[in-house]
């Protein structure tokens, strides 16, 4: 792989990591309840569910979600699933701040987050079809395929755990705005309604579009 082709995938992978999306939202949500420090559990998670999704495209399984209308609508639907039961989830949560939570209240919390996050990215189908297609563009098929995914897929994570660090960051700027209970009932439900949002968005996404 040459430098210019890695670089244009760091390009492309960066495009993706900024646009807004299901990902962006949990870790701003992770932000505003955490704060930095408290996020990364979830940040990881969100990565531990892209390199399974690089894994899944690797083995062919890409393939045949972009071409199978019965795997695209099943991981569709499960991905909508999920995303409507956090926005739900979220909107009915308990107004309640990270400092309100004793330590083993904290470190339960992470390895939600941890899970919560991973099955985000995994669920979601457009991702699949997306990096199975992005992936062949930028693979040299003469040289071994394995190293080259594990370059694109560690050059991929690295990007978006550094972009995702920026949107927690922001988010944990804006903590101090939801200090009272009102306040964070209200982000718990704009953060809500983003979530089942996204999910209304994937719900309608089609194969090929």
């Amino acid at each position: 792989m040459s430098l210019s082709v890695w670089i244009t995938f760091f390009v492309a992978t960066l495009l993706l990591s900024l646009t807004p999306g299901p990902g962006a939202v949990n870790t701003m949500s992770n932000g505003l309840k955490h704060g930095l420090r408290g996020s990364i559990a979830g940040i990881v998670g969100l990565q531990l569910g892209f390199l399974a999704v690089v894994a899944i495209v690797g083995i062919g399984l890409g393939a045949l979600v972009a071409t199978s209308v019965v795997a695209f609508t099943l991981i569709k639907w499960v991905g909508v699933g999920y995303l409507v039961y956090l926005g739900v989830r979220k909107w009915r949560e308990k107004p309640a701040l990270d400092w309100q939570a004793g330590g083993d209240m904290r470190k339960q919390d992470s390895l939600k987050q941890l899970w919560t996050a991973f099955f985000v990215n995994l669920t979601n189908p457009k991702s699949i079809i997306f990096l199975g297609a992005l992936f062949p563009q930028f693979l040299d098929l003469s040289q071994p395929l394995l190293a080259q995914y594990l370059i694109l897929g560690a050059t991929m994570v690295s990007v978006d755990f550094v972009v995702m660090v920026g949107f927690a960051s922001l988010a944990s700027r804006l903590r101090p705005f939801f200090a009272d209970s009102a306040r964070v009932k209200m982000q718990n439900r704009v953060l809500g309604s983003f979530f089942i949002g996204a999910g209304s968005l994937l719900a309608v996404a089609r194969m090929g579009h």
